[in-house]
Order: structure tokens, then C-alpha cells, then sequence
């Protein structure tokens, strides 16, 4: 009976019961959207650093995790001296360039015989290596973004390179330039970024790593391998910050729009509120009967919310093929958890507002 009850108020009003299910299921695809594209780029970024082949990752005192973003060059002859500790058989420096304009992209200056020895070499899609001082190479998630093919020029940092090759991409980064020309647009001559080691055997890491840390005390050298669990949001700066900011923004947008329906939907149900007292109903009966309302009006929203956050990374991934949302399940649980304490807790001054109703003054208003 009550179920049937529940059932039928919620759909008496079907536009304000379609638009608190649009409410929470924006809601929902803002939690996931927003927890999937920084985590998908986290994990993006860090498959593509552990593509790269290297054992070990040497960095400059003052440089973030989140690499891409880092701005903190080096002596290039520093590579040197790590060539010649033990157990080192590669040593290859890169020098990066955030650029903004046109676009968010990181462009990886490489010295391509160094880069070669450490990570195999690109697998070619088109094209062939890098060669003369303005040749590019773009992988093929950045050509198919950009619409680029060999042989075209593609200007960054006000210089126009000739695109030569085309590569597979899950390799360091997206766009390929000379270490030597990319040093000399930006004023970082005989500067790198990060220098990308192998050892002549991987057992061989902790060992190089000691070596390291001891010739270089204050520069954070880290192994590839254990890269991955290091690019979190509780790592980057101010990022879990932004996260929550916007959770708390979606979870404001879901809480209001849920308590003004049930609000309103108590105003409306006045009387039938005072038929059910005069009839012996008791508040915790009333406020039972409104809060089941509010959680089944979730659940549809919750469902809407999921198919929605897939519509949207579909959308996202057409007109932007080089990002990368991760949608989880565990996050997907946690987005329908969070709308639905926040719904709850939007429908339960309603509630208790309709449960204190006297039934007489009920009966009356008209």
C-alpha cells in the first residue's frame, strides 16, 4: 500500500518529478565527469611515462609530480655524470614546454639517438624520426585530434615545424621536437626537464637509484614502475581541492532543486496530508512516506545520471580524442551515494515540516 502510494504522488506532478530527475542526474554526471577526466588524465599520463621504457626518472629539486606541468630545468651535463654510474647503460634528456596557446599541450623536446636507446624507438604510423632541427612528430591520438599528416606544417610557440612522422601513441608524450631547437625558442639552452635512465638490468633500479640519490642528494629520482601510484589528485597540487569544490557544487545544485520539489510538494499536499492524520497516520508514517518519495525520485536520477555521464564522455572523446575519462565503478557508487544523502537530507525539513501539520488546519486550507 505504501509503495503504491509513494508511486502514484511521485508521478501526480510529472514535470517537477522530471525536473528533480534531471537534478540529480546532473549531479551525479558532474561527480563523474569531473572525478573521471582528472583521473583519466592522471592514469593517461602516467601509462605514457611507463611506455617510455626507462627504469628510473631523474627530476629537478623543485619539480612536480605531474611532470607535464613542471618547470623546473636542469644542467643538461648532469646526464653525464649519471652515464657513468654503474650499472647505467642509457641516458636520455628531455626538455618540455607546456604551451596553452591553441590548445593544452606539452611538447616533449628529445634528443632522438638517446631517446631511441631508452625507450626502442617509435613505432611508425607514417613518416620516419626526427632528423632536421624543425621536424615534429605527433602520435596518432594528436593527428587524428588536429587533423595532421605528414608533411604538414603545424605551428607552436610562434614556430612553424614540418610534421615527418607519425607515431603510435602511449609513448612519453604527444608531440616530438629537437631538444635543441625547443631550448633555444624558449631561453633553456643546455637545459632539460627530466632525464629518463635505463639500467643494463632492471634488477639493477634500486641500486642506480641509491647511486643516484647519493650523487644528487636533493633531486627526486623515482623508478617508472612505481610512477603510476604516485599520480593521484592527493599529489598535485590544489587538484583534490578543485575536486571537492566541484563535488560540493554538484551535491549544492542536487540538495536545493530536491528541497525545493518536496517543499512545494508539501504545500500542495496539504489536505491530503490532514486526510491521512484524521485517518490515525502518525508523523513518522507522513515523514516515512515523504522521504521514500525523495529516495525513489533519486534512484531515477541516479540511473538517468549514469547513462548520462557515458553520453557525455562519448561526446567529450569525439570532439577531443586525446583526452581520457576514466569511469570507475567505485566512483559511480559514490556519486549515487552522495545524491542520494544529499537528497535526503534536502527532503527531510519538508518532511518534518508536513509531519507537524495539525490535522484540522490541514483539512481547511485551501
Amino acid at each position: 500500500m505504501m509503495g503504491q502510494f509513494v508511486f502514484r504522488n511521485l508521478f501526480h506532478r510529472p514535470v517537477r518529478t522530471l525536473i528533480g530527475v534531471l537534478a540529480i542526474a546532473v549531479e551525479v554526471t558532474l561527480v563523474i565527469i569531473i572525478v573521471g577526466l582528472t583521473s583519466g588524465m592522471l592514469q593517461e599520463t602516467a601509462k605514457r611515462i611507463e611506455g617510455i621504457g626507462a627504469d628510473i626518472l631523474v627530476q629537478a629539486p623543485s619539480a612536480q609530480i605531474f611532470i607535464v606541468m613542471s618547470g623546473s630545468p636542469m644542467p643538461v651535463k648532469i646526464g653525464e655524470k649519471i652515464h657513468e654510474l654503474k650499472y647505467v647503460q642509457y641516458v636520455s634528456p628531455a626538455f618540455l614546454q607546456f604551451n596553452t596557446s591553441g590548445g593544452v599541450e606539452t611538447i616533449w623536446g628529445i634528443d632522438p639517438i638517446s631517446f631511441r636507446d631508452v625507450s626502442n624507438g617509435f613505432v611508425f604510423h607514417e613518416g620516419h624520426d626526427l632528423e632536421g632541427p624543425d621536424d615534429m612528430l605527433v602520435d596518432d591520438w594528436q593527428a587524428k585530434a588536429k587533423h595532421v599528416k605528414v608533411g604538414d606544417t603545424y605551428t607552436l610557440l610562434n614556430h612553424a615545424w614540418k610534421v615527418v612522422g607519425i607515431v603510435e601513441h602511449g609513448k612519453a608524450g604527444r608531440i616530438f621536437v629537437p631538444i635543441t631547437t625547443l631550448q633555444e625558442l624558449v631561453g633553456g639552452r643546455d637545459k632539460a626537464t627530466i632525464f629518463l635512465v635505463r639500467c643494463t638490468r632492471s634488477e639493477h633500479t634500486p641500486d642506480v637509484i641509491a647511486e643516484i640519490k647519493e650523487l644528487l642528494p636533493n633531486y627526486p629520482v623515482r623508478p617508472v614502475k612505481e610512477f603510476m601510484t604516485l599520480m593521484t589528485s592527493t599529489n598535485i597540487p590544489a587538484l583534490q581541492t578543485f575536486i571537492n569544490s566541484m563535488i560540493a557544487l554538484a551535491v549544492s545544485i542536487g540538495l536545493l532543486v530536491i528541497f525545493l520539489s518536496m517543499y512545494t510538494t508539501v504545500l500542495e499536499r496539504t489536505r491530503d496530508i490532514g486526510v491521512l492524520k484524521s485517518l490515525g497516520a502518525s508523523k513518522f508514517l507522513i515523514i516515512r512516506a515523504l522521504l521514500a518519495e525523495t529516495t525513489l525520485l533519486c534512484l531515477l536520477g541516479i540511473v538517468a545520471g549514469i547513462g548520462l555521464s557515458y553520453v557525455v564522455r562519448a561526446g567529450f572523446l569525439k570532439l577531443f580524442p586525446t583526452l581520457s575519462i576514466l569511469i570507475t565503478a567505485g566512483w559511480v557508487l559514490r556519486a549515487g551515494l552522495i545524491a542520494i544523502v544529499g537528497a535526503l537530507i534536502g527532503a527531510s525539513y519538508p518532511a518534518w515540516q508536513a509531519s507537524r501539520k495539525d490535522a484540522v488546519e490541514a483539512l481547511s486550507y485551501d
